[in-house]
């Protein structure tokens, strides 16, 4: 059976310590409302899009400059029917050298296109990989989300966020 887990590939001019290093700190490619850290196994981290979108990930697996695998522990969207879409998915980067070329093939394992947030999550990783991410890898400036200010105090509540 084909997997139809949301998949991309990049193919950067760096080496792979360079391009493993810069897929670790999340912050200076997919968002600076990063809390935690992004780079520990077993340590989580947290993602906020204001209130659209709000997320837990645990790195599970760290293989150095080959493989890294993030768990989404908790999830919540305010656009679709089903919030928790994301739990239980895995975002999964694998990464080989040849020359002086590093390839680079994302996986967002359980993202399939029967979730209602496919289109748009397919879309927003496409941006984030092909976009930002390479061009912190290979300029060394990314284009994250920047900060949009806090999130309300019933919402830094129930995520057991530290209160700014």
């Amino acid at each position: 059976m084909k997997n139809k887990s949301f998949t991309t590939k990049i193919d950067v001019h760096a080496n792979i310590h360079r391009a493993f290093e810069a897929i670790q700190n999340f912050k200076a490619w997919w968002s600076e409302e990063i809390t935690g850290k992004t780079d520990v196994v077993g340590e989580s981290f947290f993602y906020h899009y204001k209130d659209v979108h709000l997320c837990k990930l645990k790195l599970t697996e760290k293989e150095a400059d080959k493989r890294l695998v993030y768990l989404v522990t908790d999830n919540e969207f305010n656009f679709t029917k089903d919030k928790t879409e994301w739990i239980n998915t895995k975002l999964i980067f694998e990464l080989k050298e040849e020359g002086d070329m590093t390839h680079i093939i994302f996986t967002h394992e359980g993202l399939v296109p029967e979730y209602e947030c496919y289109q748009i999550c397919h879309d927003a990783w496409s941006s984030y990989i092909h976009g930002s991410l390479k061009n912190l890898i290979e300029k060394g400036k990314g284009k994250p989300n920047g900060k949009e200010g806090g999130l309300n105090a019933e919402l830094v509540k129930k995520w057991g966020l530290p209160d700014k």
